[in-house]
């Protein structure tokens, strides 16, 4: 899945062969047992179904012209019960078909859903998220009947028209020849429009994508849509894609439409042929009324399979674009994974080493040049400098968001890339720039990250970071229920439940990536007390544009140009009359 935006089409990487079909076997053959217990009950079905034509041939052949009215009840009595046969048969395997597709959707999606779970953030930060989401819900919905009935019906199909030919065979050689006869004309109109429907699909899945994350954009974005008052032009913008799924869709839906007039076109040749062979050509005394009306019957049966197939092959078609998405994402790499040597890391004492470290986000730009420094455990250290400087990227390299270019990011001397991620992130502590807050009690949020942490301790937590006063004058104190991502609730508040989610797992290292930034000064300087008592002992880094906050940490860091231009106490960087020291200077000038 190549990183784009809501107006540009996604491109497949490679082009679409048998081996899709064959890897999506693999969620078949769990429910193998099922799929042939359908085939069998729909073929035995299928198979009395063709019987009734010769029973007809029989009626009006014997029983009419003999006016046998026993044989002729007879006969109908059996093609009644072939027709209750073929009825419950259907039923019992239309039940079965259904929990096949559910559990068929189940497993792709929980793949999927699996894999992007251990994608790393630079997946997530290089394509809209509305275009992730639509391969999960909506393409995997899609080929899931195609990957149940479709390939059963395939089979029934390829069956059925096996025993309509036996059976045309059986009643007259000369006019179920007749009737083969339209095989290769129908064969080489498949073959015109197989490429423009493949295309016209595509071009569906692409306009669809796009439009799917352009809506999940602005439904994220509703309140800076309201303060700027773009709701016009974000709908010009709207409009725009929907005119295109539309349009892409008619032209889609026109190659879909030609194949079943296309099948049935051939269809009513053939049955002519079938009254001009069969009165004229080879002469009434040669074929009987009885023959005839047969073999018709066995070509509207014929054509019927061939046209379930063109209806199969359709949605085959349309289904492919979808098929090929869902599996470009599944093998989308995981770059950032346990190696195949990795160990579990040990406790961590709080030693952090970068040595020679570089590293971009993509070829365009190095962040990171060459850096290197060393943080002893128990020492708390404030990055700061200008935006986009990489303050970020070395806190995200610690805990091993992505793989550093070059170089080594070491924990008490144990290189992190040799550790499992794991084993690494569960004695971290992080808390970022966005404060997510999940749909569910406040208590579920705070211990999202220690699930068996108890009430106490999350109400010890909640209190450490001053959280605690404002949550219990809620309705239903710590059980109140919250919006997704905290809508009902304050900036301030939400980054003061998340400082709690993080402070609870107890971690050995903590990093807060402009953790106070929405909270009053007032409250900031309460929470201060607490987090000195939660600092001591532990390793921390701490960006912050607040100089104010991070005085007291033990060395700052002044990140710029690629990596560390100064570094020191904040007296020694205010003597030094720095970098630090003017932006220190202009900030205090302005309060």
């Amino acid at each position: 899945m190549a990183k784009n935006t809501y107006k540009q089409d996604e491109i497949l990487e490679e082009p679409f062969d048998i081996r899709h079909l064959l890897r999506a076997s693999s969620y078949i053959k769990k429910y193998r047992r099922g799929m042939i217990l359908a085939i069998v009950l729909s073929g035995i079905g299928g198979a009395f179904g063709y019987v009734a034509p010769m029973i007809i041939q029989r009626a009006l052949d014997i029983a009419v012209p003999d006016k046998n009215m026993r044989l002729l009840f007879s006969l109908v009595a059996a093609l009644i019960a072939i027709y209750v046969v073929s009825v419950i048969f259907t039923t019992i395997r239309s039940r079965i078909m259904v929990d096949v597709s559910q559990n068929i959707i189940y497993d792709i999606r929980k793949d999927l859903f699996e894999h992007l779970q251990e994608l790393p953030f630079q997946y997530y930060d290089d394509r809209p998220h509305g275009k992730i989401l639509i391969r999960v819900v909506n393409y995997v919905n899609s080929v899931s009947d195609m990957l149940s009935n479709g390939l059963i019906n395939i089979v029934l199909e390829a069956f059925n028209l096996l025993f309509i030919i036996i059976f045309m065979f059986m009643v007259d050689v000369q006019m179920a020849l007749v009737v083969l006869c339209g095989v290769p004309v129908l064969a080489v109109f498949m073959f015109w429009i197989k490429n423009k429907q493949r295309k016209a699909w595509q071009a569906v899945s692409n306009k669809n994508s796009n439009l799917n994350a352009y809506l999940q954009e602005n439904i994220v974005g509703a309140r800076i849509t309201q303060i700027f008052a773009r709701e016009d032009e974000n709908a010009k913008i709207f409009n725009g894609l929907s005119k295109e799924c539309r349009r892409t869709w008619n032209t889609a839906v026109r190659y879909s439409n030609l194949v079943w007039p296309g099948i049935d076109t051939i269809s009513v040749f053939v049955r002519a042929a079938i009254f001009l062979f069969g009165l004229v050509i080879f002469g009434q005394e040669n074929k009987s009324l009885g023959t005839i009306v047969a073999i018709s019957s066995y070509a509207s049966y014929f054509w019927q399979p061939i046209m379930n197939l063109g209806n199969i092959f359709n949605n085959f078609i349309n289904n492919i674009a979808y098929l090929e998405r869902i599996f470009e994402t599944i093998d989308e790499p995981v770059t950032v994974k346990d190696a195949e040597h990795a160990i579990k890391m040990p406790k961590i004492r709080g030693k952090v080493t970068f040595d020679h470290v570089t590293f971009a986000y993509d070829e365009t730009k190095t962040i990171l040049k060459d850096v290197s420094f060393t943080v002893n455990p128990g020492e708390s250290v404030a990055l700061v400098g200008p935006t986009g400087a990489g303050k970020s990227t070395i806190v995200n390299l610690i805990s091993r968001f992505y793989n550093v270019n070059d170089g080594k990011v070491l924990i008490d001397d144990q290189d992190i890339a040799d550790v499992t991620i794991h084993s690494l992130r569960a004695q971290m502590g992080i808390m970022m720039q966005d404060s997510f807050i999940f749909s569910g009690t406040i208590a579920d949020n705070i211990r999202y990250g220690k699930l068996d942490a108890t009430q106490e301790e999350i109400e010890k937590a909640g209190k450490i970071v001053c959280a605690d006063p404002f949550i219990r004058e809620m309705s239903k104190g710590y059980e109140t229920q919250v919006r997704e991502r905290g809508s009902m609730l304050s900036q301030g508040q939400k980054q003061l439940i998340s400082f709690a989610r993080t402070l609870l797992c107890d971690p050995a290292i903590l990093i807060l990536d402009e953790a106070t930034s929405s909270i009053d000064v007032q409250t900031e300087k309460a929470l201060q007390t607490g987090l000195n008592r939660m600092l001591k002992g532990r390793t921390s880094f701490i960006i912050a544009h607040r100089l104010s906050t991070i005085r007291g940490c033990d060395k700052i860091m002044y990140i710029d140009d690629g990596g560390i231009a100064e570094a020191g106490t904040h007296e020694e960087l205010m003597k030094k009359k720095g970098r630090y020291y003017k932006l220190y200077t202009a900030q205090k000038s302005l309060h």
